[in-house]
């Protein structure tokens, strides 16, 4: 029976990479004729590689560029002022570089000029490059130039601090038996002065410290806005409740300030289960206010303002009109508050679970990208082999 390849056989030629891209390895199976088992080969294919000819166009094209890739921040050979850039290798080419100067005490061999030793006058410095083709290092071209040193052309300013250097350092080097160093008082005939250079650490520091300083102010007014609002959704969930036992002592036939109390007794009874409570803590507060001698009408609506929302500001308000105009109606006023409180705290308990579930669009979305990996990707792998 003959033997039927499980893979796709390929063409009897590889391709080279092109110029410049580097060699790579091509992983085969062979099979023989007459085995049933194919021979896994690993074969280096290296890239394509220049004839003489492209070799020679190849130096002709670097020669032509070599004082475009030299010249630095230079302007042109005829008057070199910052470092030249004698690089070893040329950019996307396989050509390395051994350069030669006839002048090393202005110029080194990576470019970088000897400033004590330029003249105003020039100086000509004759430079000569090997060009090596990498993959065969008899292949070579010869570049030369001739490049013409001067010192850095100073501005104004630069040149005004270079003299007050030299005239201070000359200073310097005349008092060094001298305990301290005399500054000159005049440089080229002006009168000069002297200060201390202002460390701008201390600046920074300073900015720093006024940037913190804002940003903690507003993590801290973000805090107590966060602290405000989770006070308030928690007094607007106890309502319903308070409201709910106001109605049940009124019923019994407590009066309003026997009520509150007894509401307030409780709390102090659970408040180890439930925690603190702050629309019970402002009830307890109100309670003190009538034990120091503070009316009980006035009390009820210092409760509501200390809670400082709207529901409790109605509440106090209700309880205080009602002491003045006589309870009577005050219980049947309490149960339809409490139905209505009652209402909002299922709405407000439907906008969180909105809220909620809006929330978790954005994990369900990541649970279904990487459901969509494991499917996807496994099913891609068995395609490819």
């Amino acid at each position: 029976m003959d033997y039927v390849h499980s893979s796709m056989e390929i063409q009897r030629e590889l391709e080279r990479n092109g110029y410049g891209e580097g060699s790579r390895t091509e992983e085969l199976e062979v099979a023989v004729e007459g085995n049933k088992k194919k021979i896994p080969v690993e074969v280096e294919i290296s890239e394509q590689q220049y004839s003489s000819e492209e070799v020679q166009e190849l130096f002709d094209r670097v020669i032509r560029r070599m004082e475009e890739y030299i010249l630095g921040d230079n302007e042109s050979l005829d008057r070199v002022e910052s470092d030249l850039n004698l690089l070893a290798e040329v950019p996307d080419e396989p050509v390395e570089i051994s350069w030669e100067l006839d002048r090393y005490d202005v110029m080194n061999i990576r470019g970088e000029l000897q400033e004590n030793a330029l003249k105003e006058t020039g100086t000509l410095v004759k430079l000569s490059a090997i060009l090596t083709y990498e993959e065969d290092e008899e292949e070579q071209a010869l570049y030369q130039c001739v490049a013409n040193i001067y010192p850095k052309t100073l501005s104004e300013e630069e040149k005004n601090r270079q003299k007050v250097r030299e005239k201070i350092q000359k200073q310097e080097e005349q008092d060094r038996t001298q305990k301290s160093v005399k500054l000159p008082e005049y440089i080229q005939g002006k009168k000069v002065s002297y200060y201390e250079k202002m460390d701008s650490r201390g600046i920074v520091l300073i900015i720093m410290a006024v940037l913190i300083g804002i940003l903690l102010y507003v993590l801290k007014m973000q805090n107590q806005g966060k602290e405000q609002n989770q006070k308030k959704q928690q007094m607007l969930l106890d309502y319903p409740e308070i409201i709910n036992k106001m109605t049940l002592f009124l019923g019994a036939g407590m009066t309003v300030k026997r009520a509150w109390k007894k509401i307030v007794e409780d709390y102090e009874h659970w408040k180890e289960m439930w925690g603190v409570r702050y629309a019970y803590e402002e009830m307890k507060g109100a309670c003190y206010e009538m034990e120091s001698g503070v009316t009980e009408a006035e009390s009820y609506e210092n409760f509501g303002r200390r809670c400082n929302v709207q529901v409790y500001i109605r509440f106090g308000a209700l309880l205080s009109q009602n002491l003045r105009k006589g309870t009577k109606g005050l219980t049947q006023l309490l149960k339809l508050e409490s139905i209505q409180a009652f209402e909002e705290r299922k709405a407000r308990a439907k906008r969180a679970g909105e809220e909620a579930g809006t929330k978790l669009l954005l994990p369900m979305f990541l649970m279904l990208a990487i459901v969509l990996v494991i499917v996807i990707v496994p099913a891609f792998l068995s395609v490819q082999i």
